[in-house]
């Protein structure tokens, strides 16, 4: 419930930091639920914690090389400044807190009244000569300088104004008053009847002086190039002084400078001599004797600006919208506030913050030189103290008496100072204790700590050496593999703060990377684009989303969903799309392996060729006589193992997610469906095994390749497939070793023709579609026009494939399309203009030449002669057609065609499989197991008799019926009516018990 610094003296130092050392620790289970159920691999039993001694010691260290190196100062520079924290932010904390805010927009009259080191002719030229046309006074007019400010609250601490020596200002005799204003801005700030009567340049009037705004009741500080030179009274006026920062392009190109706030304003200051008027103190509150002091800045807006008001001196008012820094913490406005604060000296090696950058791997790689590159070009000295209470001390001591400082870099070496005490055994390195011990200086006086704490980023930045209390203890941390990391991953405003801190340290103690490599990820917002914010009610928990969808569902959504960098839009339907996408085809394609591997008693324990076990690398099937699909999903899964290595070597968890993807959609769409019915209705006992060997190694090899994606699913899998069977195993999925490619099982040709396969199946559908003929009715033929002869030995191999795919009995494959389509040719409407009333004769004669043979000469780019007249290949037109007893599709150069006469032995075969789709729906309707036999039913017409006798065989294994029996079936049996292609008939079914 504290508000200010002073608060928590009074409650005490020592009291008020035991209560932060119990915050840091009240949510540590919480947390450590959550890191465990979403699957983040971290050591919760040795953790690093910032608070610790030992890292407090490292830390120490590393400030004290900085300080041997040169490269840690005081200096008296204006910082951003939180009034509620009461402490200095550094470059990098300010850019994690700018929002859009609603300002004043203030126009100030500031009344000159003296030539001071100016021109005494320009003061007499400006103070002289005729008012606006319609006013009138024997006195001469005030002349008023003409100034914009977005922050009234700084107006008590003006000392100058700046104009731009090279700029064109104007006159302008408004009213009873003259103001002097850049030239380009009269028509923006100016309203109403006004007439510029006179133009100076910049330099012209710089030297002159005016009124102060205010007048602080207190002595101030003048200061000068480099050095404050004392405190001194206040003058009666201040100058006009030349600056180049001085915009045109905003504002009255005059710029109110008060050195007590903003940087620029400070520098000027320094180069001018000004003097200091500090009238906010560090809380905020404005001081003095003013109407509005002891308000907060932005409060006091109101009152300042009522104040010039009554005065005459407010020009104009309005509001503005603008970005503004807000702490990060607390999320109070910062102020740009004057004051001492401890440096490190950063730009003092920009050139090797640059260049050790080149040396990272950036994920994505545009942030390298860009966002992060950028921000190290524009790279400031770093702010590195605090004025808080909780945090690292700062290892600074300073003498009383003769201002000697010291820094310490280390406790054993503070336990060894001379006259050293204070200093307690066991004791907490934070304040207040810290703050009690002493040791003498040089000139025999107590040296005692300096007050301020470390900012929290130096301790993050320390990490990767505090953890492991280097240099006391570790030594071998540069030397062992630990340093520097592999690879660190956070969000991208990190690239100026955690990803900076660890750069910034490491390159200024050692000269070397802190990481080799980063991956930088976008922020995640909500469905609309927006970003997520409680005051908007648009945050989601993510617990709420695990126990919904389970924590892998989040990880796969979250990796695969766009590359790191990219913002990512998040939904509960995103989820649920990208887990029906992958996860749950996934676990049908496990379930399905499951289902049938327990019914046939499949048995994976066995010894390869090679000698391995089968939960080695997955279950080899070398000693199979595999099926050509068999041999096309072993390439695809060995392809997959390199291409998913080579991505996560390139920290591309996105590209491999994507390709595991890819390879479980045409493991379920095509080699699953391709080969169900090996499965449970293979004869062959051989070819069984060969199926579930195949389908074995890649569930084995995908619970492997996904563990670091997917880690329960892929432990599930693991423990079902692999440790049921072999108590021998490495008894956790992440304690196997990824998979290994085995280069002479990917046949590339096999790969090539499979996917051509599945393409030409693909149109082919699409051909049936278009005649209306579903795919259970058989037809006679398809025809495949290729590209290539080399494609259609392919295809040719493949067959079997796509004659089952189409349901076709015979399959041709072509190279023209000429076979399957009519060709139509006509000129295009576009040579009408051209050749006039000719064109009808074009037409006809183009109507008379071969179709076959005009197409061919279009499609080489060769001219066509009609009638006399040389056409090009864009003046025809081309249009196809199906020849008859064809329907036809085409996709990217290949063209499919399916006959479409249906003969009656056609006819019966498709209404034969449309009565086994009927009852295999009816076996799950009615309950039954999928192994479990059944007995059939059936009552239709002379069509349904003949086809249930017919392929009475068929209808059998397909449906596990021991019986086909027609008539009416008895009670019990579940029944239903349909109706197939005309044909009435009543279908039933029953569970077969006992020995048949």
């Amino acid at each position: 419930g504290f508000s200010s610094k002073t608060q928590i003296e009074t409650y005490g130092i020592e009291r008020f930091n035991q209560k932060c050392r119990r915050s840091v620790s009240q949510h540590i289970k919480e947390w450590e639920k959550l890191t465990e159920r979403i699957g983040f691999w971290v050591d919760l039993d040795h953790p690093y914690i910032t608070l610790d001694n030992d890292y407090i010691e490292s830390c120490w260290w590393l400030i004290k090389q900085l300080w041997d190196k040169g490269l840690i100062y005081q200096g008296y520079k204006v910082t951003p400044h939180c009034p509620r924290c009461g402490t200095s932010l550094s470059s990098h904390e300010v850019a994690l807190g700018y929002k859009d805010t609603l300002d004043p927009s203030v126009y100030v009259k500031f009344r000159l009244i003296s030539p001071g080191s100016g021109r005494p002719e320009v003061h007499r030229r400006l103070c002289s000569g005729r008012l606006q046309p319609s006013a009138f006074s024997l006195q001469p007019p005030p002349v008023y300088f003409l100034a914009w400010t977005t922050t009234p609250w700084t107006l008590p601490g003006n000392t100058a104004l700046a104009v731009a020596p090279d700029a064109q200002y104007a006159v302008v005799a408004l009213g009873k008053e003259r103001l002097i204003l850049a030239e380009t801005q009269v028509a923006n700030v100016l309203e109403g009847e006004y007439e510029v009567i006179d133009r100076v340049r910049g330099d012209e009037i710089v030297g002159l002086e005016y009124e102060p705004l205010f007048r602080p009741d207190m002595p101030a500080e003048r200061l000068g190039v480099g050095h404050d030179i004392g405190r001194e009274e206040l003058p009666e006026t201040y100058p006009l002084i030349s600056g180049d920062f001085v915009s045109l392009e905003e504002g009255t190109g005059i710029v109110h400078i008060a050195p007590a706030f903003g940087e620029v304003d400070y520098e000027a200051g320094l180069a001018n001599r000004l003097y200091l008027v500090q009238p906010v103190d560090p809380q905020g509150r404005v001081t003095g004797s003013y109407s509005f002091a002891g308000l907060f800045v932005k409060d006091a807006d109101t009152g300042i600006i009522n104040d010039l008001r009554s005065r005459g001196q407010l020009h104009r008012l309005e509001t503005i919208r603008h970005t503004y820094p807000f702490c990060w913490r607390c999320e109070t406005a910062l102020l740009y506030y004057a004051k001492p604060s401890w440096y490190i000296k950063t730009t003092a090696v920009k050139d090797k913050l640059i260049a050790r950058n080149r040396e990272i791997n950036w994920y994505p790689e545009h942030i390298k030189h860009g966002r992060f590159g950028d921000w190290l070009q524009n790279n400031v000295d770093w702010a590195f103290s605090r004025e808080r209470y909780w945090g690292t001390p700062l290892p600074i001591w300073r003498c009383e008496a003769c201002g000697e400082t010291e820094c310490i870099g280390g406790f054993e070496e503070l336990k060894n100072k001379t006259g050293v005490s204070g200093i307690k055994d066991g004791s907490d390195f934070h304040r207040p204790y810290m703050d009690e011990i002493t040791f003498t200086c040089r000139c025999g006086r107590p040296m005692r700590r300096l007050p301020e704490v470390i900012d929290c980023w130096f301790d993050s930045g320390a990490m990767p050496f505090a953890q492991w209390h280097y240099p006391f203890e570790n030594q071998s941390l540069r030397s062992d593999g630990r340093f520097p990391a592999d690879f660190i991953c956070e969000a991208v405003d990190q690239t100026r703060g955690w990803f900076y801190s660890l750069h910034a340290l490491s390159v200024c103690l050692f000269d070397q990377p802190c990481f080799r490599n980063v991956i930088c990820l976008g922020h995640i917002l909500d469905g609309e684009g927006e970003k997520m914010s409680k005051s908007k009610g648009n945050v989601v928990e993510p617990w709420q989303v695990i126990q919904s969808h389970g924590a892998d569902a989040l990880r796969w959504y979250l990796i695969t969903s766009s590359p790191p960098g990219e913002v990512r839009r998040f939904s509960t339907d995103a989820i649920v799309e990208s887990m029906r996408r992958f996860l749950l085809r996934l676990w049908n394609t496990y379930s399905f392996f499951v289902t049938y591997a327990n019914i046939d008693k499949f048995d994976p324990h066995f010894q390869s060729a090679a000698g391995s076990p089968g939960w080695g690398g997955g279950l080899s099937t070398s000693d199979y006589r595999l099926s050509s699909l068999d041999r096309w999903i072993i390439s695809e899964l060995n392809q997959l193992i390199n291409e998913v290595t080579h991505s996560l070597e390139r920290y591309d968890a996105t590209g491999a997610g994507r390709k595991i993807e890819g390879f479980v959609d045409d493991l379920s769409n095509w080699y699953i469906r391709r080969s169900r019915r090996r499965f449970w209705k293979s004869e062959n006992d051989a070819d069984k095994q060969a199926v579930y060997a195949t389908l074995y190694q890649c569930l084995t090899i995908l619970a492997r390749l996904l563990a670091p994606l997917t880690p329960f699913i892929a432990e599930e899998m693991y423990q079902n497939l692999v440790c049921s069977r072999y108590p021998e195993a490495p008894r956790s999925v992440h304690l196997t070793d990824f998979p290994t490619a085995d280069q002479a099982r990917i046949d590339a040709g096999l790969s090539v023709d499979t996917q051509l396969v599945m393409k030409v199946a693909h149109i082919g559908r699409s051909a049936r579609s278009k005649a209306g003929i579903k795919v259970r009715q058989p037809l006679s033929k398809a025809v495949v026009k290729v590209k290539t002869k080399a494609e259609g030995e392919g295809l040719r191999r493949l067959e079997h494939q796509i004659l089952d795919e189409l349901n076709v009995k015979a399959l041709m494959v072509i190279t023209d399309e000429a076979e399957l389509v009519d060709f139509e040719v006509k000129p295009s409407p576009r040579l009408g203009p051209r050749y006039g009333r000719e064109i009808v004769r074009i037409s006809a004669a183009l109507a008379q030449l071969d179709p076959r043979e005009v197409v061919s000469k279009v499609r080489t780019g060769s001219e066509v002669q009609v009638s006399g007249y040389g056409l090009l290949p864009e003046d025809i037109l081309i249009s196809t057609r199906a020849k008859p007893g064809y329907a036809i599709a085409e996709d990217g150069g290949y063209l499919v065609g399916v006959t479409t006469e249906i003969s009656p032995d056609l006819a019966d075969e498709g209404l034969a499989r449309e009565l086994v789709h009927r009852l295999q729906t009816m076996r799950r309707s009615a309950g039954f197991d999928i192994a479990d036999y059944i007995q059939t039913y059936y009552q239709g017409g002379a069509t349904i008799q003949q086809v249930m006798k017919r392929f009475a065989l068929y209808i059998k294994q397909e449906t596990l019926s021991r019986e086909l029996t027609e008539g009416a079936p008895p009670d019990g049996v579940y029944l239903e009516q349909h109706k197939i292609d005309g044909n009435e008939v009543v279908l039933g079914v029953r569970r077969v018990t006992g020995d048949w």
